[in-house]
């Protein structure tokens, strides 16, 4: 904690200041995480001091919140051509990325719990996007976007979270996901200070099969029996619901990297509100399929940049609302870049209508 408020002290995050009448000052707390490697193993302790947004006023703490956020899709994309064109790829992380983000409204926060000022002040006027505050995530970015354009960067139109660097010889793409950059480029030496790594997510997996008691299970070649159609069955409603919701929410997090989970999950997320025995083993379908293949994920190769995309449709499959099902899966190179797997929002009167819908859907994401 005393380290904490110290690197807080030395980036100026605050003023200690008396309180003028009339400010009301925000709340904070100190949050506590445990830091662990990509093997489990502890790697140090940490605690934080976050504001307490949700004591923000609208109009005086704050006005604009809104900041933007890497699409998927341009993260693969921008993957797939910087590995057919044998670009240098790069993962970096910015450390205490929020508190570089200043901050244009007079914000007042108590004083920390367990902090002794040194002067006579009763409250910190913060400078700084301390962690927390509504506005944190957006000044952040809008410093950042600054600082890569004040170095020749231009803003993609597309995903404003892409910054293009194309000077000569020289291309250098930055992708912003809140604080992780993708750097890509075709020269090494801009490259070499961004150093990182690219996640994977097979711990993921052998996390979520060892939370539910599964790493023991017989593995299934399938995620979801063939010609089996879930619905709101019979059979027992689950004692704790709240379990299948957090299992299903982990399982589409997976679908980042696991385009051939989409349908299955697609269909187990439709019971959220009731989930059910019959659901919930075949959930458990799901988790054996994943255990024999747990470190499965997108393979991007060298190739040439050729756009392909398949679409299907499922009529009437849906056996509450009779709605069609659209599914399509775009790739770039041969490498998926973008896939889904949802319920049209009309009933289709024929399979004809249904995969017409189906190829206006997938048309509509390539454009």
């Amino acid at each position: 904690m005393a380290k904490e408020i110290r690197a807080l002290e030395l980036n100026k995050t605050w003023t200690i200041v008396q309180l003028l009448p009339g400010k009301h000052p925000i709340r904070c707390k100190w949050v506590y995480k445990v830091k662990r490697r990509a093997d489990g193993s502890i790697e140090r302790y940490k605690a934080r001091l976050a504001a307490k947004g949700f004591t923000q006023v609208e109009g005086i703490d704050y006005h604009e919140t809104f900041a933007p956020v890497a699409k998927l899709v341009t993260v693969r994309c921008l993957l797939t051509v910087a590995v057919a064109k044998e670009w240098h790829i790069h993962q970096m992380d910015v450390n205490n990325a929020f508190l570089h983000g200043d901050l244009e409204e007079e914000v007042y926060m108590k004083l920390p719990p367990g902090f002794s000022a040194s002067s006579n002040g009763t409250a910190c006027r913060l400078h700084k996007s301390l962690y927390g505050l509504r506005q944190a995530s957006r000044n952040w970015f809008s410093k950042f976007a600054e600082a890569l354009r004040h170095y020749g960067f231009i803003q993609s139109g597309a995903d404003h979270s892409l910054f293009i660097f194309n000077r000569g010889n020289i291309f250098l793409g930055v992708l912003v996901y809140v604080d992780d950059l993708i750097i890509v480029g075709n020269n090494a030496s801009h490259c070499e200070s961004f150093k990182g790594y690219l996640d994977s997510q097979r711990k993921y997996v052998l996390d979520i099969l060892a939370e539910c008691g599964m790493l023991a299970s017989r593995p299934s070649p399938f995620p979801m029996e063939q010609r089996h159609h879930l619905s709101m069955s019979s059979s027992d409603l689950l004692s704790d619901p709240g379990k299948y919701r957090r299992l299903i929410g982990r399982l589409i997090y997976l679908t980042i990297t696991r385009p051939e989970l989409s349908y299955s999950l697609h269909t187990l997320a439709q019971f959220m509100q009731e989930p059910r025995q019959d659901h919930w083993d075949a959930a458990m379908r799901v988790l054996r399929y994943l255990k024999q293949s747990p470190g499965q994920g997108i393979y991007l190769r060298p190739t040439s940049l050729e756009l392909e995309a398949f679409c299907d449709s499922d009529w009437a499959s849906c056996p509450l609302t009779r709605r069609s099902v659209t599914e399509y899966f775009i790739m770039l190179g041969g490498c998926p870049i973008s896939w889904k797997t949802k319920k049209q929002s009309t009933v289709s009167r024929s399979s004809t209508e249904a995969e017409y819908r189906a190829m206006a859907t997938t048309v509509s994401e390539i454009i």
